[in-house]
């Protein structure tokens, strides 16, 4: 194991480690920030290919210390709990969390010996098989107990709505002078949830301990709101009374912010947000129909949120994650006293089953009833039984159980097929999710386009998969539902549910995409074109916090119109409205589904950060802020529904009755999507697509025809690949 070894010179020189003031004594022991890797490869490019070693070791002359005193640590990008040992004894663990923080360790009474002393950070045990690349340093002790060092002063902060003159929920942001998230001295309460640097309020008033010093304080809630700043100094003794104001910027009136991801320390057994603390950043992040999806149970947050005094800040639904061995489904709206799902089942025909069954109205969507292709809309009735009307599939892309539902060894994501038969039967599937990122953003974005050109009718969804209060907080990623918001402690959930089910939504992860059609159709909805020309407006909404500099149009899932975004803002565009695209196309040949979807760089700052990649497939990677419009279809043939490219190409390849040159010159009509659906229906009738007839024919086909059958063909490879790998 590589070791850093510091040598602390306290016995010769101690004027180098104390400072003296009035109340208490300092100890630098190290003064830089070190790099320290666990495991052999590098975790990310952007550290140096070598790190300083597996573990520091800081050795320091000391004497016996007879009260407890603190230990000061500075760390980040820490995805590990590394053990911190004073003398080989446990202190505990560096936090599991990638931000920049001050912690702290209580250094009990004889922790510290008379003489030499070492000061030991290393990896937990079992962590050889992964990497983590962290810096830690900046390491110091004051003689002082834990509560008092981080007591030194108080920072008594009050949050104001800039319009409504009166205090709001919201998430208050602490940085030292370093820019490093200040642990704090105050704990988590029926008012407040704490965590080092940050502390949600329900009552937009915090008092809070720090250290005597120079602070900055952040002040925001959640996406829809400014960001208010102030830099203070705050001497030891004093108490300093900070008041900030916040204002709603990102117009989204007539939709609901929805997290679809919820969990609970208390109910699921991980994660660090307690029930209490749950109800208090929902209502600080300003989340107004949280669904409770704790792990295979059903979870009423009534109770809990009027207890604390946040009720009237959101409207919360009984939901639940079905957490099998073969993916993870969360699903509601759950009646009170209704069952549990089998969540050890790994049949997905008869998962589904399962959940259908908890209503006796069976409400649910065609797509996760197993409709066949064509069939558009929803059976959704807000009249009907209580019953589960959603079923969203979760992080496709994440292994769990050794399954990775939408990885190349299960599913083809070009056509939106699983390879094994599992029937397809949720309506809605995350295509962000805030605490599980992707190496590739927009991968999930391409897979959700995928399935909709399958024929599915399936709702895009942005969540946050929050276990934490602070880590990955609650409600980053998140979906707007259409749906009457004038009283978001009464939401119509019926109403909310037959929408989202619709796909009248836009998915949320720091930016918000709005699609408006012909002047007057939106997500969700089916467009009559005819011949005329279809108008496009794309409108890119953001607090000022959050910058987009890209807008794509996609329809059936292939790029059609791009628009860059100038990094200074149009002064002629109203707050929160960052772009305005106007787009003009000639008549599409047959149905398509439009999406648009705006990008900008991730956020650094402490007080939103966006997270790395969750289960990374690349040591390089490049935050992103994302916004996606839900899909508007266009009805170009006249039939009165949505047909999607699954559709045409089974009516192309039923006609062409095995005559491979008639398929491919009626495709020329058709775009590249249902080129790809043909030739998957071609391969599965049992002819291969390298097949001499096959590919002389395509040789004279239309340059998106030969598009979709090569991309279908690139996609197939790798399925065999990777389930050939299965097989070894």
């Amino acid at each position: 194991m590589s070791v850093i070894r510091v040598v602390g010179l306290f016995a010769l020189s101690a004027q180098l480690f104390w400072m003296d003031d009035a109340s208490a004594q300092h100890r630098v022991l190290e003064p830089k920030l070190v790099h320290l890797r666990s495991g052999v490869e590098r975790e990310w490019s952007e550290f140096p290919e070598a790190a300083h070693g597996q573990r520091l070791d800081v050795t320091f002359a000391s004497t016996k210390n007879d009260a407890e005193q603190t230990l000061f640590v500075r760390q980040q990008d820490v995805k590990q709990a590394w053990n911190v040992l004073l003398n080989g004894k446990t202190l505990g663990a560096l936090t599991v969390d990638e931000n920049d923080m001050v912690v702290t360790f209580a250094v009990s009474a004889g922790g510290l010996v008379e003489g030499e002393n070492t000061l030991r950070i290393e990896p937990p045990a079992g962590s050889k098989a992964a990497s983590d690349d962290i810096r830690v340093g900046e390491i110091e002790i004051i003689s002082r107990p834990v509560r008092e060092a981080l007591r030194e002063a108080t920072l008594d902060v009050l949050v104001f709505d800039a319009h409504a003159k009166t205090p709001v929920p919201c998430r208050i942001t602490v940085l030292n002078d370093r820019g490093a998230m200040q642990s704090l001295g105050a704990e988590s309460n029926d008012l407040q949830a704490v965590r080092p640097g940050m502390a949600f309020t329900s009552t937009g008033r915090a008092t809070l301990g720090v250290p005597a010093g120079r602070y900055t304080i952040l002040a925001g809630r959640g996406f829809e709101y400014s960001l208010a700043r102030t830099e203070v100094t705050v001497a030891a003794g004093e108490t300093l009374e900070t008041r900030l104001q916040i204002s709603r910027e990102v117009p989204t009136k007539g939709f609901v912010a929805c997290d679809t991801h919820v969990h609970t320390l208390t109910h699921s057994g991980h994660g660090d947000a307690t029930i209490n603390e749950r109800m208090i950043t929902l209502a600080g992040e300003g989340i107004e129909l949280p669904i409770a999806t704790d792990h295979n149970k059903h979870i009423d947050y009534e109770e809990a949120a009027t207890k604390l005094g946040v009720r009237p800040y959101f409207t919360p639904v009984m939901g639940n994650e079905v957490t099998t061995p073969r993916g993870h489904f969360n699903i509601f709206p759950i009646a009170a006293g209704s069952r549990v799902v089998d969540h050890k089942q790994t049949d997905w025909k008869l998962l589904f089953e399962d959940i259908e069954n908890l209503s006796d109205s069976s409400p649910l969507a065609p797509a996760l009833r197993g409709a066949g292709p064509g069939v558009r809309g929803s059976s959704i009735d807000s009249n009907s039984k209580p019953g589960v009307k959603v079923a969203i599939l979760n992080h496709a892309r994440d292994l769990h159980s050794s399954v990775r539902p939408f990885g190349p060894r299960y599913h083809n994501a070009v056509v939106g097929e699983n390879l094994d038969g599992w029937p397809l039967r949720f309506n809605a599937m995350e295509v962000v999710n805030s605490g599980a990122t992707q190496s590739e953003p927009l991968r999930l974005f391409h897979d959700w386009m995928g399935l909709l050109n399958r024929g599915l009718n399936v709702t895009p969804v942005g969540s946050s998969d929050s276990h934490d209060v602070g880590r990955h907080f609650v409600g980053q990623g998140r979906t707007y539902i259409r749906c009457d918001d004038s009283d978001v402690a009464k939401i119509n959930v019926d109403e909310a549910v037959a929408n989202f089910v619709q796909g009248r939504v836009m998915v949320s992860y720091g930016l918000l995409t709005e699609i408006t059609v012909n002047d007057k159709y939106h997500s969700g909805d089916t467009v009559a074109t005819g011949d005329e020309n279809v108008r496009i407006e794309v409108r890119v909404l953001a607090p000022h916090w959050s910058r987009a500099d890209r807008v794509d149009l996609f329809a059936n899932g292939r790029l059609i119109r791009s628009a860059s975004i100038s990094e200074s803002p149009d002064p002629t565009l109203p707050a929160g409205v960052k772009f305005v695209a106007h787009w003009e196309t000639p008549t599409f040949q047959h149905d398509v589904h439009l999406v648009a979807i705006a990008t900008g760089p991730g956020i650094d700052g402490l007080h939103w950060r966006t997270a790395k990649p969750y289960q990374p497939t690349s040591p390089d990677w490049k935050g992103q802020v994302i916004g996606c419009s839900g899909a508007v279809w266009l009805d170009v043939d006249g039939d009165g529904r949505r047909s999607s490219a699954r559709d045409y190409a089974e009516r192309l390849v039923t006609d062409a009755r095995g005559d491979w040159k008639k398929l491919i010159a009626s495709l020329s009509k058709y775009d590249d999507a249902v080129a790809a659906q043909a030739a998957h229906l071609v391969r599965v009738s049992g002819t291969s697509l390298q097949s001499e007839s096959l590919v002389t024919a395509l040789k004279a086909g239309a340059d998106m025809t030969r598009s979709g059958f090569r991309a279908y063909a690139e996609a197939w490879r790798e399925n065999e690949i990777e389930r050939a790998k299965q097989k070894m």
